[in-house]
């Protein structure tokens, strides 16, 4: 389990050179650009870098490979060591910052566009939908890349998986981070599933389909919460994976799913090179307290300037 004790003493992250951190690639070190998507399309990067820019770097011990060399690199070096500091104190081994970053760099380059890691950029954009510090609950959560965004964020998150070894690198991740994000085991395929009852203003589903769960998602939203949802659709198929038509959604699907909830945005079709469906919707409001009877019964009470002395005439002993 690891500590939540950090020695911020000693850098627990590599200073490197431009000639030693292209050795590291050469041997296989994975390259991550933490400069924005324009910057890395336009500009130009490393060959084969991942895609996390640094609002985003709190994903990182979710969405970087395992067991290997890191090589971060921004423009200057400036962006690149406040993320190899960031990747260190979460426990990420082998992280090696880029001197003086591209500025420094005669290597070679790439052009052209690459997939963000990290979060989904439906989650990143949506998000604003729901309140700030929103009580969020990350289903079928995986390895945490949603939680831990939204956690550094300053959301309270409560992360569920039915792996129970992922669920524990989280919650002592989350611990080692100090962060409002607590993990548990849940198999949410289970029949009967409870999520709870009108609990979270925010629920989250990402590369997860269950049909038989979206009534118990209902259920758990509080009235005016958010559910952000988006998975695969059909046309994925043809793509490669997944395959299993129990996984994928039908055109339209999504939105029938998610009701009685009223959609706020939706999308379905190819993004970054995937074809899916994505919803943001929210559950509607609790009727205002008194109905319409009780207003009904209040305008046929006496009213007017008599209406008081009339009532103490009725009142009053025969």
């Amino acid at each position: 389990m690891a500590s939540t004790n950090i020695d911020r003493s000693v850098p627990a992250f590599h200073e490197s050179t431009a000639a030693e951190a292209e050795r590291l690639l050469g041997e296989g070190a994975v390259a991550v650009d933490v400069r924005t998507a324009r910057e890395h399309e336009e500009a130009g990067h490393l060959p084969a870098s991942l895609l996390l820019p640094l609002s985003l770097a709190a994903s990182a011990p979710a969405v970087l490979p395992d067991g290997g060399p890191v090589v971060v690199y921004c423009d200057n070096g400036v962006r690149s060591r406040r993320a190899a500091a960031l990747f260190a104190e979460a426990g990420i081994e082998g992280v090696h910052h880029l001197r003086g970053g591209l500025q420094a760099w005669s290597g070679p380059r790439e052009t052209g566009a690459t997939p963000v890691s990290g979060p989904s950029p439906w989650l990143v954009s949506n998000a604003g939908l729901a309140p700030r510090g929103a009580r969020c609950l990350d289903v079928a959560c995986g390895r945490g890349r949603h939680a831990l965004f939204l956690a550094a964020a300053g959301y309270p998150v409560k992360a569920i998986d039915r792996d129970a070894a992922r669920v524990d690198t989280l919650r002592a991740l989350a611990r080692r981070l100090r962060l409002p994000l607590d993990a548990e085991v849940v198999d949410v395929e289970a029949p009967e599933v409870s999520l709870g009852e009108s609990e979270w203003e925010l629920i989250l589903v990402f590369q997860f389909l269950h049909r038989p769960l979206f009534p118990a998602l209902v259920r758990a939203l509080r009235p005016g919460g958010l559910l952000l949802y988006e998975t695969f659709t059909t046309d994925q198929a043809a793509k490669g994976s997944p395959k299993n038509p129990d996984h994928l959604l039908e055109p339209g699907e999504l939105r029938r799913l998610a009701a009685p909830l009223e959609v706020v945005r939706h999308r379905e079709g190819e993004f970054d090179g995937r074809c899916v469906a994505s919803l943001a919707a929210r559950k509607p409001p609790a009727p205002a307290s008194g109905g319409p009877g009780s207003r009904i019964k209040r305008a046929s009470a006496p009213s007017g300037p008599g209406a008081g002395r009339a009532a103490r005439r009725r009142r009053r002993p025969a």
